[in-house]
């Protein structure tokens, strides 16, 4: 297949592959990168498609393992930063500096009371989706339907505008 063929293969099955990149992605712009990380994967891989009557599939294919490699690796990085970060490290650290500084201390360790007061059940999703989580990923990976997710993070946020009104500038 000629680079020119080619090309114009790729670009008559566009509006497909927006679709299906929205179906995975469930964003907009998150979808747009994909679909042209999967183009430009495709344009400098040309070599590699053989099968001339199945564009479609193999540029589905790309698409699919594009996303779940980056998938992969934001998990992989939120990991990453879950085990080097967490609020009671910052708790103690600023448990630990000057005493000046007692008011902004007293402040950190209502938060971390309020936050920790929280059943497990509503705090592990209001922690997924703090740490960049979709309502989508979060129902998959906890099991959930979306709609329970969604109230589960409606109320925890309704309970902490409740508990922390005095931070309220």
């Amino acid at each position: 297949m000629e680079k020119v063929e080619f090309t114009q293969g790729i670009l008559a099955i566009q509006p497909d592959l927006h679709r299906f990149a929205y179906k995975l992605t469930a964003d907009r712009d998150s979808a747009n990168d994909l679909v042209q990380d999967c183009v430009l994967q495709a344009l400098d891989n040309q070599e590699k498609f053989t099968y001339s009557k199945n564009l479609k599939g193999w540029m589905y294919t790309l698409m699919r393992n594009i996303f779940v490699n980056n998938y992969r690796r934001t998990v992989r990085e939120m990991n990453i930063m879950d085990d080097n970060y967490s609020i009671n490290q910052q708790y103690h650290q600023i448990e630990d500096e000057d005493a000046d500084r007692f008011e902004f201390t007293y402040d950190m360790k209502h938060l971390y009371r309020v936050i920790h007061s929280i059943p497990e059940e509503m705090k592990v999703p209001f922690q997924m989706f703090v740490a960049g989580f979709k309502y989508r990923e979060i129902a998959d990976k906890l099991g959930l339907p979306m709609g329970t997710v969604k109230s589960r993070l409606f109320f925890i946020r309704k309970r902490l505008k409740e508990e922390l009104k005095d931070f309220s500038a």
